[in-house]
C-alpha cells in the first residue's frame, strides 16, 4: 500500500480494474490458502507464464 487517504486506498500492483470497489483488505497468510497439493490445468499455467 502506498498510502491511505481517507476511505481511499492507493496501491501498486493490484490486479483489478481502476475504480472497482474493494470490499475488503486483509494480507495474504499461507494458513488462509489452500490446504495441501494444489493442481491447474496446463493451458492455465501457460495463459500465466507471460503475465508478469
Amino acid at each position: 500500500m502506498l498510502a491511505v487517504d481517507g476511505l481511499d486506498l492507493h496501491v501498486r500492483g493490484l490486479d483489478a480494474i481502476d475504480g472497482s470497489p474493494v470490499l475488503d483488505v486483509k494480507p495474504y497468510m499461507a494458513e488462509f490458502g489452500p490446504q495441501g497439493e494444489t493442481v491447474q490445468p496446463e493451458w492455465a499455467t501457460e495463459l500465466m507464464r507471460a503475465y508478469y
